[in-house]
């Protein structure tokens, strides 16, 4: 079964520990990993590819020092490698502009507001982390017990259909 990395970049250390808090529960299936930067962000996915733990989603804050959250979104977004993985912005502070800007470069597959709640965060990424597993992997069945399983066993059966089974 391929390994699948969820990824956190927020440049505030106390920030990224409460997400990463927030994401203990999808430990057992999935690598997290966090980030205090676009550059260390980008050596994770990059050894991580080397091990052949593929990018599934990452969770990025917008202002950041060297690179604003949505110009790295669009950057992984045009990147063969990490085009696939859902990009999730979480921020306070992105302007109507930007937020636009990502989305029409099909970069922003979700925006979350900070201040957040954990149980809301964790049932965006279980909607989200389920339309990546659809949209990527071949085994959806191991997926049912830790994501949205009517939405997988609705895309079973959907393939099944166009398959002619």
């Amino acid at each position: 079964m391929t390994k699948y990395l969820i990824l956190c970049v927020d440049d505030e250390r106390e920030v990224l520990d409460s997400v990463l808090q927030d994401l203990i529960p999808f430990e057992d299936n999935f690598v997290v990993e966090g980030a205090e930067s676009v550059t260390e962000a980008r050596q994770v996915i990059e050894e991580m590819a080397e091990d052949g733990v593929q990018l599934a989603l990452i969770l990025c804050d917008h202002i950041m020092p060297e690179q604003t959250g949505i110009s790295f979104l669009i950057e992984l977004s045009q990147d063969v490698d990490t085009k696939a993985a859902r990009k999730l912005l979480l921020t306070g502070q992105a302007g109507l502009e930007d937020t636009v800007e990502a989305v029409n470069h099909a970069s922003l597959d979700y925006y979350i507001a900070k201040p957040w709640k954990g149980q809301e965060l964790r049932e965006a990424l279980v909607a989200q982390l389920t339309t990546f597993m659809i949209n990527n992997d071949n085994n959806l069945l191991s997926w049912t017990t830790i994501l949205d399983s009517e939405a997988i066993l609705s895309a079973m059966a959907e393939r099944r259909t166009s398959f002619g089974e």
